[in-house]
């Protein structure tokens, strides 16, 4: 039977991972792409970080996203849910603080859920940039659905 996800299993799954697909509209098709990512609930809001390219010049231009986010047990038991919302870059002061805040929280849910140790963000991350500051930016949620089946 599948059913709607309640409020809280829904913070339980968006608090408890951090690869989700990103999707978003560039020249008028659509792209989904995995990211890593930290819900920040104080801010309602996803932490992303990314270098310059594609996915940013897209949202950039259509600032309107989603995140889709699901754990998948079997095909008759998974939680899926769907974030709509708002592209928002961030920069200076205010990017370093939500990056250090995506890097803390990201190695807080791997060690949880993971039971690894990890000290540097690209053990987790494999964006390189090359002299490049990160491009940080949040998704401003909107509205978040979800479904579940369960036998």
């Amino acid at each position: 039977m599948i059913k709607n996800l309640e409020e809280k299993e829904i913070k339980f799954i968006l608090e408890n991972n951090y690869i989700g697909h990103l999707s978003y509209i560039y020249k008028d098709k659509p792209y989904v792409v995995p990211i890593t990512y930290y819900y920040d609930q104080d801010n309602n809001a996803i932490i992303c970080y990314s270098g310059e390219g594609h996915k940013i010049t897209a949202m950039r231009k259509n600032n309107a996203v989603s995140l889709q986010v699901a754990e998948i047990s079997t095909v008759n038991n998974w939680k899926s849910l769907l974030v709509h919302g708002k592209f928002e870059q961030h920069f200076g002061s205010n990017a370093k603080a939500y990056l250090h805040a995506f890097s803390l929280g990201v190695k807080d849910v791997i060690m949880e859920k993971e039971h690894i140790k990890l000290d540097y963000i690209s053990e987790f991350s494999s964006k390189i940039y090359k002299g490049d500051n990160p491009i940080v930016y949040l998704i401003k949620i909107k509205e978040i659905t979800g479904k579940k089946r369960l036998k």
